[in-house]
């Protein structure tokens, strides 16, 4: 174990944590490294991992409470889990909203070019593609909440697993294709 971790360990009293900041600090260095893994590895992009950890850090920083400071590797990690997920909801309604208004000015153009007509059938074949290289519950529970338009808490109780795993599965659906959306205008563009 490292030895600065001891310092900040949750059995540590108190008044061993006068010093907020240098707490704040020793904790940086004995544990920022995973913590950054841990949201990476839930928000699949180094970068926006890098910024939660750094929010969460503002958030210890504005504790009130020293009492809390003997939990808080544990509160760290907790309140960097609660950022991504809400980091994660909003890519989801971003990525949602993007989608339905795209859907809704896409059918006001009722003379699509065939450029576009053509475009649209491969970013269709891209984005089905991608969502088959997702694992089966995933792609299962997206088609059935976004292309069936069925609740999640029904698709929760007939998969047998929680709401919100089934809201995971969606989101990552969503995140896929928007990404695919992402690099085909960037190819468009080029």
């Amino acid at each position: 174990m490292n030895p600065e971790a001891t310092k900040i360990d949750a059995l540590t009293p108190p008044e061993e944590l006068a010093d907020h900041s240098r707490v704040i600090a020793e904790l940086f260095r004995a544990h920022n490294g995973a913590l950054v893994s841990f949201l990476a590895a839930r928000l699949n992009n180094a970068q926006d991992a890098r910024d939660v950890a750094q929010e969460a850090y503002v958030r210890l920083l504005q504790l009130d409470s020293p009492g809390a400071l003997s939990f808080l590797r544990g509160y760290l990690f907790k309140i960097a889990e609660n950022l991504a997920i809400d980091r994660i909801r909003h890519r989801a309604l971003r990525v949602r909203a993007s989608y339905t208004e795209r859907l809704l000015f896409d059918d006001l153009d009722e003379r699509s070019s065939p450029e576009r007509t053509l475009l649209a059938q491969e970013e269709l074949s891209r984005i089905s593609a991608r969502l088959m290289e997702l694992p089966a519950n995933c792609r299962q529970a997206f088609i059935m909440h976004v292309l069936l338009d069925r609740p999640t808490r029904d698709i929760a109780a007939e998969m047998n697993v929680s709401d919100r795993m089934v809201r995971n599965y969606v989101t990552r659906g969503l995140l896929v294709c928007q990404v695919v959306r992402d690099e085909m205008g960037k190819a468009n563009d080029h």
